[in-house]
């Protein structure tokens, strides 16, 4: 018998640390002594290794437990009104700064670090200035001041605004239908319409939570730099620099603020230096290989930082250098190497049209007039269309299709191949693993019941039904059908995305599908689309917030209604902003209307007349001349093969940087995106992502995202600024103020005026 108890169970497994103080404390084994104390002592010990177990618990995965707490405190208030007022003001002023640059030409999307920033020294201020007497409403007690400004006041603050990120696809179609259609939908209408679209998506993100959100083994790796830089905040006081994250921030928003001056106002042209067009003016290939709107943008440089981190590549501060190089290389070989082999060799007479453009044309490089092959009811007139002759489409605006079919076939073989035992695995776990410490300690919330989202989607689905057949959008048999496609898809492609951070799309399979059953019905394909594709990228997006808060120990009920309140205030400001703009700004949506060239909806508007007015069998049916590029899906289908079995063969060789799906993503948004920015979008990569990663990684750790929201927020006020400061002043002409120095490039190499 030893003398001395026990060593602590801190390190060793607990059923032999539990078996050793059996051993020790068997009753009789020490005559002389006092059994009731021995009793008392083990009895304590066995409590000490159970609270020792739990405290030391942690997820399974080792990225999450770097970066997740494993302790929680359920005391801490959530829904408070400091989160109300800064959730609320954060929510409608990104969903109005977000929508009114989607419409313009250099779009920018301000994305949830700037709030996570912005909204923690504004918490604590409210903290200290706000008065902490007590009201009763209704039975219940609340107060403007609860105490300290908290974590989780600071992460329900970022959820209302999440929702406001994006711009919710529906706006699409009203801006189409209103401005390319001539046939308004109308303020009500469209709310409706926008409202079940965003808010169905939310209501299968509830009710998949089980799967992608509970898990342990669905880590959604997104959310983790989110949850580091919260605990960041609140976790750690001194950052160890000469300047804390807030004061960088500030000194980046005031550089970006009046930079933004010179570039947005007194001279835009430094928002295109093309050195080809500058060095030949008259060479047509120059402007066309130069230009960046209707170019291939080769040695097309920026000093706006619009066009650095636009709404296509978002900033390249937040994209890691090996994932960038794999991104630019794709750009590379789309646009620098295919686009001009193909568009010089005249494929598809395409050379009578320009290289770059998402605009239609005629076979003889007229554009295409969709009103001369309509019916009054905005449907396709067979007749009319063959007399007035095919639609075509540019070399770069059709490959990019097949490349769109290439890229969502290419993911999934290359999610297979590389996180296919793991998902496997992962898919295992979700039945079969004991819940983790994060899950055990979500106990402590009343959970969000299946009946509410049940309601949810009740509601937004007969909402739907009748805006759709009443508004005359879509038959109202459609709507079930596209509303069938996002709760097929949901769970497999939510697990891709929680184990690989990739999603693949649906939007060419909805295309294809609608496109088939009501040919010549442009609405109805891009209706279809919103709630077939579009539902599933809501309820994605709903899901991934809802990891955040399940990281965060956010109690669901709250998260709910941030989610809810926050998806229903962006729809209502998101259509305010479109409509106001669209009855104000002159020439909306052309190029005479620059900045609000609205290129993202001119891009969506000829979808609608290639899947819908004209519909996928006259467009890449068997008798088209681009019916080769729906054999690109065997391209896709390949590529990632060779790539997988070189890593296999030699793991530590060059082979192991190259991500497949990465290669494919610039070709997914353009057209419409300016070529140039992702040349100068990777510049800034190198400098941020390389260089100051490597030789500064103190320095890049502690200030990196505060330096890109302070650069992003500076430029989206002073836009905002400079809009309604100079609405009516007029800058003296000079040079400076030509945004295109390409002149020749507006027209194809075989169609030059004389």
């Amino acid at each position: 018998m030893a003398d001395s108890q026990p060593a602590s169970p801190q390190h060793k497994n607990e059923q032999e640390f539990l078996r050793t103080i059996d051993s020790y404390y068997q009753p009789g084994s020490d005559p002389g002594g006092d059994e009731e104390r021995r009793i008392s002592d083990k009895t304590n010990l066995v409590a000490e290794a159970k609270e020792d177990k739990e405290e030391n618990e942690d997820s399974p995965f080792e990225v999450v437990r770097t970066a997740v707490s494993n302790k929680d405190d359920p005391t801490l208030p959530c829904l408070t009104f400091r989160s109300w007022i800064l959730g609320l003001f954060f929510c409608m002023s990104l969903a109005f700064v977000n929508q009114f640059y989607w419409f313009r030409e250099n779009s920018l999307s301000l994305n949830g670090y700037v709030v996570q920033l912005l909204s923690f020294p504004l918490g604590y201020l409210m903290a200290l200035l706000l008065p902490d007497k007590k009201f009763c409403t209704f039975g219940w007690e609340w107060t403007l001041n609860p105490g300290p400004f908290n974590i989780k006041e600071h992460v329900i603050i970022s959820i209302f605004a999440g929702t406001s990120v994006g711009t919710a696809y529906g706006i699409d179609v009203v801006t189409i239908k209103r401005v390319w259609y001539k046939s308004d939908l109308g303020f009500g209408p469209s709310v409706l319409f926008l409202l079940t679209s965003q808010i169905m998506g939310y209501s299968f993100a509830g009710l998949s939570r089980k799967v992608l959100v509970y898990p342990a083994a669905m880590i959604w790796p997104a959310n983790l730099i989110s949850v580091t830089l919260f605990r960041t905040f609140h976790e750690t006081r001194n950052f160890g620099g000469r300047f804390s994250r807030t004061q960088i921030f500030w000194i980046c928003f005031g550089a970006s603020f009046f930079w933004y001056f010179v570039p947005g106002v007194i001279f835009p042209a430094l928002g295109f230096l093309s050195l080809l067009c500058f060095v030949a003016p008259t060479n047509v290939i120059a402007n066309q290989l130069g230009d960046a709107f209707n170019g291939v943008g080769i040695l097309n440089f920026s000093l706006d930082w619009s066009y650095i981190s636009s709404a296509y590549t978002q900033s390249p501060i937040a994209v890691p250098w090996i994932y960038a190089c794999n991104i630019f290389v794709g750009f590379v070989i789309i646009m620098w190497i295919a686009t001009p082999i193909g568009y010089y060799s005249n494929t598809w007479n395409t050379g009578i049209m320009p290289i770059y453009t998402a605009s239609l044309y005629q076979t003889n490089g007229s554009r295409f007039d969709i009103h001369r092959v309509m019916t009054d009811q905005n449907l396709l007139d067979p007749v009319k269309y063959a007399s007035y002759g095919p639609l075509r489409m540019t070399y770069t605006f059709a490959m990019t299709y097949g490349l769109g079919f290439a890229g969502l076939i290419n993911l999934i073989v290359y999610a297979m191949l590389y996180y296919g035992k793991d998902m496997v695995q992962r898919v295992r776990q979700v039945r079969t693993m004991d819940e983790d410490i994060h899950m055990k300690l979500m106990r402590s919330y009343k959970e969000v019941p299946h009946w509410w989202y049940a309601v949810t989607f009740a509601i937004t689905f007969v909402v739907s039904i009748v805006t759709c057949q009443v508004f005359n959008l879509m038959p109202w048999y459609w709507v079930i059908v596209a509303t069938v496609l996002p709760l097929i898809f949901i769970f497999p492609v939510g697990i891709i995305q929680a184990i690989s951070n990739q999603q693949p799309g649906l939007n060419i399979i909805t295309e294809f599908i609608i496109g088939y059953a009501m040919p010549g019905n442009p609405i109805a394909n891009v209706t279809f689309k919103v709630y077939g594709y579009i539902t599933m990228v809501q309820a994605l997006a709903l899901v991934n917030d809802q990891k955040l808060g399940h990281y965060m120990k956010i109690p669901p009920r709250h998260l709910f209604i941030a989610q809810l309140v926050g998806t229903i205030i962006c729809a209502f400001v998101q259509l305010g902003v479109s409509y106001w703009l669209l009855e104000t700004v002159e020439n909306m949506c052309t190029e005479e209307g620059y900045p609000f060239t609205c290129i993202q909806a001119n891009t969506f508007f000829s979808a609608s007349v290639i899947w819908g007015l004209v519909g996928p069998e006259r467009m890449f049916g068997s008798s088209s001349p681009y019916h080769p590029m729906l054999y690109l899906f065997l391209f896709g289908l390949l590529l990632p093969l060779p790539v997988w079995m070189w890593q296999k063969r030699y793991p530590d060789s060059w082979a192991k940087h190259v991500h497949t799906p990465l290669l494919f993503i610039a070709s997914g948004y353009m057209p419409p995106a300016p070529s140039h920015v992702y040349t100068n979008w990777f510049i800034g990569c190198f400098f941020f992502n390389y260089l100051w990663h490597k030789y500064r990684n103190d320095q890049w750790n502690r200030y990196a995202f505060s330096l890109s929201a302070g650069l992003d927020c500076g430029l989206a006020i002073s836009g905002i600024v400079t809009y309604f400061a100079f609405m009516n002043v007029t800058i003296p002409d000079w040079w400076g103020l030509k945004t295109h120095h390409c002149p020749l490039a507006v027209h194809g190499y075989l169609s030059q005026p004389q």
